[in-house]
Parts: C-alpha cells; structure tokens; sequence
C-alpha cells in the first residue's frame, strides 16, 4: 500500500470516526435495537450447531457426537418431506401473490376518500382485525364455518347436506390465505397510505386540467410514488416466503386436514419439542432459513433488473 493510500484510508478513518463523535445521540438512538437484534437473534445461532450433531441433553452441545449432515438427509428423504414442502410452499406463494397488492389497493382507494372524518372510520374498520388475536381469528373461523354455523345456515337454503369446511383438506389453503388478507391488509396498508399523502395535490390537479382520467392519474402519479416502496416490501415478503407463522396453521389443524395442513413450522414443532428429537428439528428449521436466504438474494438479484437496480440492497 503506497503512502497515499495510507493517508487516504487514514483520513476516512478519522472522518468517520468525528462523524460518530457528533451525532453520538443518533448512535445511542440505535443501541438497544442493536443490542436487542444480537441477544435475540445473534447469539441464538450458537444452538444451530445441534443440527450437525446427534445431541444429547446430558451430554451438551459440545460434547455430542458429530454426525455431519445426516439429519439434513433424514429429512430430505423421509417420505413426507414433498407433502410438506409443498404445503408451505403452497401457502407463502398464494399468501404472497394474493395478498401483496391488496394493501396497495386499498390505499390508492383511501387516497380518493376526501372527507377526513369519513377516512378515519373507514381506516379505524380496516386497522382492527389487524389487533384481533390468532387465537381468536381461528375460533372464530371454526364457528363460523362448523356444519351448524352461519355460513352453513345460508347455504343450507341451496343446499341438502352442510359442507365441514376445517375438514376438508382442499378447503384449508384457502380458508388460511383469505382469512390473512382481512386480517392483515389494512394494517399494511398504512405504509402506502403515508407514501401517498407526500404526493403534492397539485400533480393531480394538473393531471385533471389537462383531461387524465382517475385511473390516469393512479397510473401515472400515485403508482410510480409507490413503486420504491414496493419494490423493498415485496423482497423482504418474498425473502420470507417459508417463514410461514407457525400459530394460526397449528391452531386450524384437524385430524382431517392434516395432509395440507402440515408445514414445516408446525412439523419442527412436533418433532422437537413434542418428540424431544431436538437436533432433528433444529435441522429442519435451519433447512428452512436458508432456502429463505437463498431466495431473499435472488428474488432482491431479479427485482433490480427489473426495476432499474432499485434493490433492498
């Protein structure tokens, strides 16, 4: 390294360092989510090593046996890894295809409400299945879809024999995926609506001076102010596109739909902590990280290609 560039590294060292010294609040600001993210998320990634050994409580992480990727390959060739890769597949696709743009929707639809009071009410019905419980949202689901319950008293005036919609297998994926979306989608939301209220009115009424028409003006104005936006919510959704919740899929999960029901959530949990093979389960979810990895880059690779090297990173 020739002397110049010594000095050069030098001076960014010094310079960022005087850059710490005066903001010094901003970075104490941001220590105890720092703090938080490495206790809770960081020093956790200790106890993924148990996925390469055959682990034993008495024994410790340590001093277990070493097997390698053997649990990986257990996995990977049980008989139910398809059925179960599948379904939570099947899931977080549906959940993500369906369920991204109807946030985007129902924002560019609040943007056109101009009366305040009538905004907020309409806002304040769609944030509150957002603060109802999973617990509650599923039994709320089992009473109203049981064979004695309303919708099977509607449809009993077109109908002889009630339909057990929690039975039925083939009802499960959509039941889960439109029971999401009411609850989730005005929450989300609100991001877009915040994006769209910096959008200077008088874009739009120039727009509607020179004859565009409402979709027009979505198209051409609101759209493009979103995309950014969109573009960083819709890899961050994708890059968790397996880390589908474990509670509302156990908690809906009868001895009937179990075959499209069973997700890896809910199969790590019944093998590692029902069964007690722990180094087993935590293979399975380390398997499942890292297919989240591997498609957080390429989804963040192709999103940028696409949108003119706009990326999460």
């Amino acid at each position: 390294m020739t002397t110049d560039s010594k000095t050069n590294v030098f001076h960014k060292k010094k310079s960022l360092f005087q850059y710490m010294k005066q903001n010094y609040m901003l970075y104490l600001f941001l220590a105890p989510a720092i703090i938080l993210t490495i206790i809770f998320k960081y020093i956790p990634m200790y106890g993924s090593i148990i996925a390469f050994k055959d682990f034993s409580p008495m024994k410790g992480i340590w001093a277990s046996d070493w097997v390698g990727l053997e649990h990986f390959t257990k996995f990977l060739t049980s008989p139910n890894f398809g059925d179960i890769f599948m379904n939570t597949l099947k899931l977080s696709v549906y959940g993500l295809v369906l369920g991204f743009p109807v946030p985007i929707i129902l924002a560019l639809m609040l943007n056109q409400v101009k009366r305040a009071s009538i905004k907020k009410n309409i806002q304040l019905i769609l944030y509150a299945p957002n603060f109802i419980s999973v617990v509650v949202i599923t039994g709320m689901l089992f009473i109203f879809l049981s064979p004695t319950g309303p919708i099977n008293t509607i449809l009993s005036f077109f109908m002889d024999n009630p339909i057990s919609f929690m039975s039925d297998p083939d009802a499960f994926v959509s039941i889960y995926i439109l029971s999401g979306i009411w609850q989730g989608a005005g929450w989300a939301s609100i991001i877009y609506v915040a994006a769209l209220s910096n959008v200077d009115p008088q874009l739009h009424d120039a727009a509607t001076i020179d004859g565009a028409s409402l979709l027009q003006r979505v198209k051409h104005i609101d759209l493009p102010t979103l995309k950014p936006m969109m573009a960083v919510l819709f890899i961050l959704s994708a890059g968790g596109i397996m880390g589908i919740g474990f509670e509302k899929a156990y908690l809906m999960q009868t001895a009937m739909n179990i075959p499209t029901s069973e997700i890896i959530a809910t199969y790590v949990y019944k093998v590692g902590l029902q069964a007690g093979d722990y180094a087993y389960s935590s293979a399975v979810g380390l398997f499942n990280s890292i297919i989240n990895v591997i498609l957080l880059v390429f989804v963040n690779y192709v999103v940028k290609k696409l949108n003119e090297g706009e990326g999460l990173y």
